[in-house]
């Protein structure tokens, strides 16, 4: 952890929604013009996509239905916790990017003079100077094993966790609008991926400063044919605080803020969800201009 160099890390699973929060912060880094060095959770695969198909194959015919993504096998887990460290030390380090489609191929291969393709990765290359800070949302920024610590390295870990059934099926829609899969081979990938959710992704919530759960009001209870994503407006947001002293968190200025909003518990502030995105840039605006204060 660094006051100079400030590490903030936004971690969740595939389908959490980590998103919504990351244009939060995209609006907080406009308008307080700051500028983020951001590290993509992607890059830290172990595999590009060619050799993650043939090693997910290799483990099969050992026996291993259960090798992902998710797991610290196809990750470089203490990669993210070097980067992150350096990052605190000295504002520097290395970042490359996964290439999830021929468009951003296309981008960096004009940036680098490259001939790479969808599924690669680019060469690490140095963090750019003068970063107010570290941004980096994915599956593991608060990931913790018996090798490595990566949420000991932040100085602000958020969790986006949506309850399971909600989370499978925005996942489900997402993958079937955005990749083509059918509901049959997205299913399968949960069930592939399940014990590494449960070992290395659900862990990190634990260790999180702030989680944002959101919980649909409607019924969810067989995600797999769920014909839509239950909307904002038809959920609420259960925003946890770790430890609201510590982060000076401001629960009466909340309250009267966010309209309908109330305490479930001493350290729970629940939102409507369709005020979740007002919420988050409430709440992260003050820690944010504080980390930055506090370097000087």
């Amino acid at each position: 952890m660094s006051k100079q160099h400030p590490v903030v890390a936004v971690t969740g699973s595939s389908g959490a929604g980590t998103s919504t929060v990351k244009r939060a912060f995209e609006h907080i880094f406009l308008r307080e013009e700051i500028t983020p060095v951001v590290i993509e959770g992607d890059s830290y695969h172990r595999y590009n996509r060619v050799e993650m198909k043939a090693a997910m194959q290799h483990a099969e015919t050992e026996g291993n239905n259960h090798f992902s993504h998710f797991g610290p096998e196809a990750n470089l887990f203490d990669k993210i916790e070097e980067t992150f460290r350096v990052y605190g030390e000295s504002g520097a380090g290395k970042k490359r990017y996964y290439l999830h489609s021929d468009a951003e191929a296309a981008e960096h291969n004009a940036r680098l003079g490259t001939s790479l393709k969808a599924g690669e990765f680019t060469p690490w290359e140095d963090i750019p100077e003068g970063t107010d800070l570290l941004f980096y949302e994915g599956l593991h920024g608060g990931v913790v094993t018996d090798q490595v610590n990566v949420a000991a390295q932040t100085d602000l870990l958020i969790g986006v966790v949506p309850i399971v059934n909600l989370e499978w099926i925005q996942k489900i829609h997402r993958d079937k609008a955005e990749r083509g899969y059918a509901a049959e081979a997205t299913v399968d990938t949960i069930l592939r991926r399940m014990p590494d959710y449960v070992h290395y992704i659900t862990p990190q919530f634990t260790h999180a400063d702030i989680n944002f759960q959101r919980v649909p009001l409607v019924d969810t209870s067989n995600p797999f044919i769920a014909r839509d994503i239950p909307t904002a407006d038809e959920s609420l947001v259960i925003i946890r605080f770790k430890d609201p002293v510590k982060l000076n968190i401001d629960f009466p200025f909340l309250l009267s803020m966010i309209h309908d909003s109330f305490m479930s518990r001493r350290n729970d502030l629940v939102v409507p969800g369709g005020k979740m995105g007002f919420a988050m840039e409430l709440i992260l605006t003050p820690i944010i201009h504080r980390m930055l204060t506090e370097r000087a």
